[in-house]
């Protein structure tokens, strides 16, 4: 009995909810005092057969494109910690359900509808998009998180937490940071509690050994990151749910099960400038601007980039880019950027309807860059709203580059499938005899459920197999295939 108190305790601390004693775990976190509700859901889960207990919603902020006019919107996130088995009730208070889906879609979620309410069930963690009538602006964001195996509360009590000098720890509520701004020392681990707001950017700048950890909210209380990374080396990020975290030069990165969504303009989530070996694992972008880049020289940072992995993630570009390699560089001191590996992925939207900057999967070369090795394999792509499946380019975009790059070389796309009817026409283009866009190879590409290669049935020998996937391979090319 004595036990079974002291957890009861230890969870009214944290400001959760769990049963302790069953194999199946399941942990929920409210809302603290004075953060903005969203009452668009009720949200509940439970382990199979047992009680009912409440997920809250936040507010968050989301950005619509209408024609060319940018509209905030917003939408409603939750989110709950998990072991086993969870049964997801959602009520809409709104009015019936007319139709309802769970994304990603791979992910074969078929929710059971009846009235306003939607019922399925999870076996392991999963970031979700739960969409009602179609409204995408107005979704829930259900992030049905691990059990946390980084809280420094299991197992002692706060009072001794405050003996670890190696731990910076904000608990359930609201935050504010002096100046907007925590500096994380080398050494220390930032802990922010599920139920904690933290109002500000947490930044690793100039230092190593950090660890930036946890389930709750990390949000300027402008615009601007959240999380970043700048000239630093062996970081960890893990489980918060912020607005962008980029990556600046720095080595030895991971960036895991981190959601970041945006909704102002430059609202890129997960940058990557003149830095080498990071990974994204298990994140979730939904941006107003490009999910994720991968940039040489640029905003203060110099060089190439090397070994950036992104894997297990799932990308929604309300604009821009959901994958964007290659712009920025060093025109007097040419840079390469190589070895870039985007692995089973989930891309659920590209809305962009400037020409210039379409493209799920998108290598632009710019200011004398060389792009080589970049691996794009098992990446799921649903029907976005506007844009091209791919682009790769050689150009010269006077607006952000001083020079045409040098060239793309060694592309493999592998086991990408696209399920939709809005893709424009893709471009793979060279820009001039010695800066070419060379082997490139397309291994089982699947457009609307038809293998594309050179050998397909029904291809005309005098087509381009580029021609049956609307995908223009252009000048100063050299070495594209489709097997």
């Amino acid at each position: 009995m004595r036990l079974k108190r002291t957890l009861l305790v230890t969870g009214a601390l944290l400001g959760i909810v769990y049963n302790a004693w069953a194999q199946n775990r399941l942990i929920t976190y409210p809302v603290p005092e004075g953060e903005e509700m969203k009452n668009d859901f009720v949200v509940d889960v439970r382990e199979p057969g047992g009680e009912w207990k409440q997920v809250d919603t936040y507010a968050v902020k989301v950005d619509e494109v209408r024609d060319t006019k940018h509209h905030v919107e917003k939408a409603s996130l939750g989110y709950f910690d998990f072991s086993g088995e969870v049964e997801v009730k959602v009520r809409f208070c709104h009015g019936s359900i007319e139709t309802a889906r769970v994304r990603p879609l791979s992910y074969g979620i078929v929710p059971t509808v009846t009235d306003s309410v939607l019922t399925f069930r999870l076996d392991r963690p999963r970031n979700l998009s739960v969409e009602v009538n179609g409204d995408i602006f107005h979704n829930l964001h259900l992030f049905a998180n691990p059990i946390d195996v980084n809280n420094p509360l299991e197992g002692t009590t706060l009072k001794k937490l405050k003996r670890r000098r190696d731990l910076i720890y904000f608990g359930p509520g609201v935050h504010r940071l002096p100046g907007d701004t925590l500096n994380v020392p080398s050494g220390k681990t930032v802990y922010v509690a599920g139920g904690a707001v933290v109002k500000g950017c947490i930044r690793a700048v100039n230092v190593r050994d950090v660890k930036i950890l946890g389930r709750g909210k990390v949000h300027p209380e402008g615009r601007g990151a959240g999380l970043s990374i700048v000239n630093s080396k062996n970081v960890l990020v893990d489980g918060l749910i912020s607005t962008q975290c980029p990556t600046g030069g720095s080595d030895s990165v991971t960036i895991r099960n981190v959601k970041v969504i945006s909704s102002y303009g430059w609202g890129d989530g997960l940058n990557v400038f003149a830095s080498n070996n990071v990974l994204f694992d298990g994140v979730f972008c939904r941006n107003s601007d490009d999910c994720t880049t991968v940039y040489g020289t640029r905003m203060g940072f110099v060089g190439g980039c090397r070994n950036i992995t992104m894997q297990n993630s799932t990308l929604w570009a309300d604009v821009a880019h959901p994958i964007f390699i290659g712009i920025h560089g060093n025109v007097k001191n040419p840079e390469v950027l190589e070895n870039l590996n985007y692995v089973n992925i989930d891309i659920l939207d590209h809305k962009e309807k400037q020409l210039d900057y379409q493209g799920c999967l998108a290598i632009n070369a710019g200011d004398n860059n060389l792009i080589r090795h970049v691996r794009f394999e098992n990446i799921r792509i649903e029907n976005f709203r506007q844009g091209q499946l791919l682009n790769l380019r050689i150009f010269y975009n006077k607006k952000y580059c001083q020079a045409p790059g040098r060239g793309i070389e060694d592309v493999l796309f592998k086991d990408i499938v696209y399920t939709g009817s809005n893709a424009e026409v893709s471009q793979i283009i060279g820009y001039d005899k010695e800066r070419r866009v060379k082997n490139i190879r397309f291994e089982n590409l699947v457009i609307n459920g038809v293998r594309i290669a050179d050998n397909m049935p029904g291809k005309p020998t005098w087509y381009k197999t580029g021609d049956m996937a609307r995908i223009f391979v252009g000048e100063h090319t050299e070495g594209v295939t489709f097997e």
